[in-house]
């Protein structure tokens, strides 16, 4: 019986974390996402390099030590969002991004501190609930948009093609309970 009970939280826990689409169909999901983003092939390539190799920084370095770091990159700019232990790892991560090649500007959103297995869940399940309504908004390209929770900070990330749908992404993430503050770094092309 206790060993059903881990299985089935495990598995919610994938599904709210968005780990299921990965395993399910995130061929199909990526592919789409591509087709729709406002960026050339080129620029999504450039971005996606530099995120690599963020990372792959972040992730070396003995002094920032990177589990629960986000990095996201849009035309060269760096969005750093997640957690860091003290005000020195988040200045070093910051300090880090921008030494890597290609990067323009860095927006460092790190939070400093941790969150409990519980406010991680409900981080997930805030998350989860403002995809899903992305996702039924007309006029709404939602695999463009990256929605990242943290500690009920909501962080919006992606390129939209109009300042009305900005706008609606924004009311929506907004209007979900349990939003405390929309972090916006979203770009309209």
């Amino acid at each position: 019986m206790r060993g059903s009970c881990f299985i089935f939280v495990c598995c919610v826990l994938l599904i709210l974390s968005g780990c299921a689409a990965a395993v399910v169909g995130g061929g199909a999901a990526g592919g789409y996402a591509v087709a729709t983003d406002e960026r050339s092939s080129g620029g999504m390539l450039d971005d996606s390099a530099i995120t690599a190799k963020v990372n792959k920084e972040l992730i070396g370095d003995e002094q920032v030590k990177a589990v629960d770091v986000d990095v996201d990159t849009i035309d060269g700019v760096v969005i750093l969002s997640g957690f860091v232990d003290s005000q020195g790892q988040r200045s070093r991560a910051g300090e880090i991004a921008g030494k890597v090649p290609g990067v323009v500007r860095v927006k460092n959103n790190l939070l400093i501190g941790s969150r409990t297995i519980g406010q991680g869940l409900d981080d997930k399940v805030l998350g989860s609930k403002i995809k899903a309504k992305l996702i039924e908004a007309p006029g709404v390209r939602s695999l463009n948009v990256d929605v990242d929770v943290y500690l009920g900070n909501v962080s919006l990330t992606g390129i939209v093609g109009s300042e009305a749908e900005k706008k609606t992404i924004i009311g929506i993430a907004r209007s979900v309970q349990g939003t405390k503050k929309i972090i916006d770094n979203i770009i309209v092309r």
